[in-house]
């Protein structure tokens, strides 16, 4: 990967390849969405190559973070420690929709989650109601919600967002880059600032 770049989206010379740079969240959103997280235990789904895991370690008073993807998580933790915040997370290895993995996951009093879009090009369209997402973002909210109200959930920009009505009172964010709308940010319970829908733009 050309480092110009991964410094551009990520703020370091970071460990990425062509996947995780792509599924990787822009610093400039990622510290955004930390702020909320300030001071918090907070549990994060889908560690991908860390790069939220790192922003919310800067946040956060401690991460537990869950990645099915040993290659992936192997990245992360270089990258991590690269950011000199390896003490701050702890790496768990499973699925997070395992009922062992979850029983041996520490008390939280937020999540993060950031399903992979497992499926996309222009036909593709994505759902969140029974998703192709890796894992399913309505089975992964649901399961989340059983540890703590306070989620930050992850969803693509050309989500018909009729399918999100009847959970439970949240805002959603809109974050454009420019006037190109990267994706959605719902924030649950006191990582809300307001109800309905609202704008980020960097």
């Amino acid at each position: 990967m050309d480092a110009e770049l991964v410094r551009a989206k990520f703020g370091d010379d970071y460990c990425v390849d062509e996947q995780t740079f792509v599924m990787g969240i822009d610093r400039r959103f990622t510290a955004h969405i930390a702020e909320r997280f300030r001071g918090r235990r907070v549990l994060e789904t889908c560690t991908g190559g860390g790069f939220t895991t790192i922003a919310l370690a800067r946040e956060a008073e401690q991460v537990v973070t869950v990645e099915i993807d040993p290659a992936r998580q192997a990245q992360a933790v270089r990258n991590l420690e690269r950011a000199g915040l390896l003490d701050r997370v702890t790496f768990v290895w499973g699925d997070v929709l395992d009922d062992q993995v979850c029983s041996g996951l520490p008390e939280v009093d937020a999540a993060f989650l950031d399903p992979d879009w497992a499926v996309t090009g222009p036909e593709h369209v994505h759902h969140f109601l029974d998703s192709t997402m890796r894992p399913p973002a309505d089975a992964l909210l649901e399961r989340v919600f059983r540890a703590t109200g306070n989620v930050a959930l992850i969803m693509p920009p050309g989500l018909d967002v009729r399918e999100l009505e009847g959970l439970p009172v949240h805002e959603r964010q809109r974050l454009y880059l420019g006037e190109s709308r990267e994706l959605y940010c719902l924030y649950f319970g006191e990582l809300a600032s307001q109800e309905g829908e609202t704008d980020f733009r960097v």
